[in-house]
């Protein structure tokens, strides 16, 4: 055999070889991810995979641990400094997003202070946050306003973060927002109002509480 052919099948064996460890390594991490398991993502950091590497539906890690409910995964990878926390996935959705839909208000400081983004075209954290209706979603909802999180957001087809509370979410989230100077008097694309959100969907209490408040902001007749 040449040496040049010796040298161009050494050459493609190291190539073949490492793109082996790579696909290796690429479906271990994402095996981790979905176990929760930190030490194996830890040590397949400390060889020096790339923490931002996205899945084959191009999800990034952070993301999916997020809407998972990989908790510890999600701890270890908003922790490195390397991971970017303001990735979008293909359906416009960021690991922000994720945190404020599952009440993970712990997690949402942590990605706020790696300076994810609050605002954004389209859906918004805000929005999530007003969706989720545990014991939570208010203090999520006053973090993100604190963060100067726009309070009337409307998604594509003009949906507000109050209609979605009203739909939705906790009735303490629909009066927080209304206190806080969200607009009852907004519609969508489909004409509808956060109180109409709220009678569609039987929630009587977020229906009234936006009557209240609306009544209350009338104008007194002169008797």
């Amino acid at each position: 055999m040449k040496k040049r052919t010796v040298i161009k099948c050494v050459v493609l064996g190291a190539s073949l070889l490492g793109h082996t460890a790579w696909s290796s390594s690429f479906d271990d991490f994402f095996i981790a991810i979905k176990r929760d398991d930190v030490a194996a993502i830890q040590n397949l950091a400390r060889r020096g995979f790339d923490l931002n590497t996205r899945n084959a539906a191009g999800e990034h890690p952070l993301y999916l641990a997020l809407r998972d409910d990989a908790a510890a995964a999600a701890d270890f990878l908003v922790g490195q400094s390397k991971v970017n926390v303001n990735v979008i996935s293909e359906k416009g959705e960021t690991p922000l997003m994720m945190a404020a839909l599952k009440g993970r208000l712990t997690m949402a400081r942590r990605l706020i202070e790696r300076k994810a983004e609050v605002n954004k075209t389209g859906w918004t954290p805000l929005h999530y946050a007003a969706t989720y209706a545990g014991a939570e979603s208010p203090a999520m909802v006053r973090l993100l306003l604190e963060n100067h999180a726009y309070i009337d957001a409307e998604s594509p087809n003009r949906t507000t973060p109050l209609m979605m509370a009203a739909h939705y979410g906790n009735p303490g989230v629909v009066k927080l927002l209304l206190e806080e100077g969200a607009d009852p008097l907004l519609k969508n694309q489909k004409g509808l109002s956060a109180i109409d959100f709220a009678q569609g969907a039987n929630r009587a209490e977020a229906a009234e509480i936006i009557a209240a408040f609306v009544r209350a902001k009338q104008p007194r007749g002169k008797w």
